[in-house]
């Protein structure tokens, strides 16, 4: 038996970054396209986050991250995810990753990267087409 009901997902502001504003398009788009979305706010910590994901039923968690701590927050999360038996729960994100950053993060669990640029079209769709698809 399948999981129904829409998508969940939590959009969270990790770290100490102040800026908010594309974390907040991508929740609007996520919940425009059916999606539950809770938005954490600013200035969370992992361990928050992955609360929250875990309080909510998420089914993916998606970090906007312009700081440069990437590397470290990502790794916390993903971290924290599999001490709490939470692995189902996707990770994706997106802000100032550079490239060659890319590669390791999705060594590491994370599913999907979004660089500067991507659309919110283009989000929306993988979110869609990843984090719980269909069986065929």
């Amino acid at each position: 038996m399948g999981v129904t009901g829409p998508i969940r997902v939590v959009v969270a502001k990790p770290g100490l970054d102040g800026h908010d504003r594309g974390a907040k398009v991508i929740a609007r788009a996520l919940r425009d396209a059916g999606m539950e979305v809770i938005y954490t706010g600013l200035h969370q910590t992992p361990e928050q986050i992955v609360d929250t994901a875990i309080q909510e039923d998420a089914d993916a968690i998606g970090l906007s991250i312009l700081s440069g701590a990437h590397m470290t927050l990502f790794a916390k999360v993903l971290e924290l995810l599999r001490e709490r038996e939470a692995e189902d729960i996707k990770v994706f994100g997106g802000g100032i990753i550079p490239e060659a950053d890319i590669p390791p993060l999705k060594q590491q669990g994370v599913a999907e990267i979004f660089t500067p640029g991507a659309t919110t079209t283009a989000i929306v769709e993988w979110v869609r087409e990843n984090v719980r698809p269909v069986a065929a």
